[in-house]
Parts: C-alpha cells; structure tokens; sequence
C-alpha cells in the first residue's frame, strides 16, 4: 500500500464478531477465561493489550513501517519506557536542542540513576563519534527540533550507530510518518508524542514507540507492561481516528506553513525565521533529502530582540491561540522560554539558541488569508 492508503487500511481489519468498519471501544479491564490460565481469545488483561489499542499498535507499526508499534498514555511515558532498558553507569547522546520534557526526564527524573547523558549538535559528526565510547547504549535525536527547527541527518547517523552497534531514536514528532520515514533511513526506534500530529485534534494525551527489531519489541512491551503506562481504550480510538486523516492534515500544515515562514521572513520586525523549508535555513539540503515536505512548524524572533515585544505579539493573535501543545487543527501560538521550555535553565536555553523573544507558531489548516491577516495586526 502507498501512504495515503496505509493511513486509513494498514494493520486494519473489520470487527469480527460485529463487521464494524471502524474498531469498537472495548472498554473494559478484563476478559473472560475458560479455565485458569486459558482465555478465550488473545485478550486477557487490558493492561497488557486491548482491542483497540492493538488497533491502533497495528496501524502505527504501519504507518512507520516498523514490525511492533506500542501505544502510551503520553509521549514521555513513551521516552520512559526507553530509558529503562539501561543502568548506571550506561552513557546516551543527545541532540543539543530538545523538547523540554525531555530535556527534564534526562537531567532531572534520571540525574541520580548513574546513567550519563551527553548533549551535541548533532550535525557536527566529528564531535559526536568523539563522544562515543563502550558505555555508550543510546543515542536521542529529534528531527526536526522543538522549538529551533534544527535537522540532523538520520542516514549519516545511523551508518556511525550501526558500526558501534548503538540504539538509535528518533522523535519523530514534528514530521510525522507522512514526512518521514526514520526507520526506514536506519534508527532503531521511533517515538512520537501522539498528542500532536498523529491524534490531531487537540483532544488526546497519547504516546508511541514503532520499532523494526522483533526481539527488541517484546522488550519494550514488557517494560511497558510491567510499568503501566498503557494508552486506554477511548484514546487509542481517538488517535486511530485522527490517523486516518493524518495525509490530509499535514499536507495543509505543510502548505499553510511555507507560506507564514515566508511572510514573517520578509517582514520588517522579524529577525530570524527558523523553518526548514527557507533556503536560508542552514539544514535546508537535509530536509530536501530525507523529508517529504517541510512541516506546519515555524519559529522567528524579532528583530528589536525584546521579550515584550514576543508577549505582546501574543496577547494580540486572534486566530492563533495562546497555549502550549502543537499539531491540532487549529494554530496555535507558544513563547517556549515562558511555557513548554521554562523547565530548561535560561543558561542552557540561551546556550542552544532559545532566545526570551522567540515565538513558535503550530501552523494549521485555516485559510491562509486569515492566518496572515492575524500575524499582521498582531505584529502591528
């Protein structure tokens, strides 16, 4: 199956025991068995699977073409689940600009697991191969970067992990499968925050691991069941759902998105516009090789530099929403150093490049016309 196709039937099947086109909500905790130990069917616990949750497992796998996909209760639970297939004493590398939740988990949740992780440009491979050793189990990219907009080159990567026989995640969030295809150019893992792109909606918490290794999938299943951050029935359902539509979706996301980072980056009090798509983008050569398209994500900063100048902007979007979160319907509008960045010190946000006055915008499928009517009063 193509893509566009894969979306609405990959990993699918019509309910057996009702014909229903679309999986049921099996909203339940357990299932009958005919004597101890013998269930009736494939289904015992709903914590270790569920119908609908196998559903959407079914159609994630597809979708990324992995051989197992598992469904979390977020996309940290799904980060998690990684990280515990290590010990002290493990080292894993980073990409330097990451999302702030993440960024939290490594530093704070895991600082006193002995477990030493090391943050790099990851377009600077002399650096990064210096940084690996014998301790080294895991290395951590997203591609592209919340909020920044950087790229990594998951091909060249993944030749270097694969000579050290490294794991290698992806967190495939801002692209989405539609764009990208991780396992495909050699990671190990994919990871999404399913709240985004893949749920669609702004309506669902949801998180994802795909990966291609049998074995290492009943790994992370296991330690996903024995630690219980499942995705429940009604949101697997949800996420399914907003799946089937995902093609259509970021294709708008992608158009309406070219189209902001070009306005903002012929307006006046804009001083830099971080968008993939932009020629001027210093990772632009990347995206056009391994991405299908450039994304509904876009960052800028202004040029006067000043903070108020970023809370203003945002108190004044109309159309754009002011809140946290990304990849729904609607446009949303973020100051990442006030709110899904803050938990990043200012010293390490200003190392990175995350700047007081950077804005980012979650593009989505309005009309265009009023997109950036909305950006003109607001900048006004």
């Amino acid at each position: 199956m193509k893509f566009n196709t894969k979306v609405i039937h990959g990993g699918q099947h019509h309910d057996p025991s009702t014909g229903a086109v679309m999986p049921p909500v099996y909203q339940t905790s357990t299932f009958v068995q005919k004597s101890p130990g013998q269930p009736l069917g494939d289904y015992e616990y709903s914590r270790a699977a569920n119908p609908t949750r196998s559903a959407l497992e079914n159609a994630l796998a597809s979708i990324e073409n992995g051989e197992r996909g598992l469904a979390f209760s977020s996309g940290l639970a799904a980060t998690d689940c990684i990280l515990r297939s290590f010990k002290a004493g493990d080292e894993i590398i980073a990409m330097d600009d990451l999302y702030g939740g993440t960024y939290r988990m490594f530093t704070k949740i895991y600082k006193d697991s002995g477990i030493k992780f090391h943050f790099v440009d990851m377009n600077d491979l002399e650096k990064f191969q210096s940084l690996i050793n014998e301790n080294t189990k895991l290395i951590w990219v997203e591609t592209p970067t919340n909020p920044l907009m950087k790229l990594a080159d998951i091909q060249e990567i993944a030749k270097i992990t694969k000579k050290h026989k490294i794991l290698f995640a992806v967190d495939n969030t801002f692209a989405t499968p539609y764009l990208q295809k991780p396992l495909d150019l050699g990671a190990d893992i994919v990871m999404h925050s399913a709240t985004k792109y893949l749920g669609g909606h702004s309506d669902v918490i949801a998180g994802a691991l795909i990966v291609k290794d049998k074995e290492l999938g009943e790994q992370l299943h296991f330690q996903q069941f024995a630690t219980g951050a499942t995705l429940g029935p009604m949101d697997s359902f949800l996420v399914l759902r907003g799946i089937k539509t995902l093609h259509l979706r970021v294709q708008r996301h992608c158009e309406n998105g070219e189209k902001i980072a070009e306005y903002l980056n012929n307006h006046s009090k804009v001083k830099t516009v971080f968008y993939p798509g932009l020629k001027s983008h210093p990772h632009y050569e990347i995206a056009k090789k391994q991405m299908k398209g450039f994304g509904g994500m876009v960052s800028f900063s202004f040029e006067s530099g000043k903070k108020e100048d970023s809370i203003t902007f945002l108190e004044k979007v109309k159309v754009f929403t002011l809140a946290e979160s990304l990849g729904g319907v609607e446009s949303l509008a973020n100051h990442p150093a006030l709110m899904t960045h803050a938990s990043i010190p200012a010293e390490k946000r200003k190392e990175v490049g995350i700047t007081d006055d950077l804005v980012r915008l979650s593009v989505g499928i309005e009309d265009i016309e009023d997109l950036i009517a909305d950006l003109e009063q607001a900048l006004a």
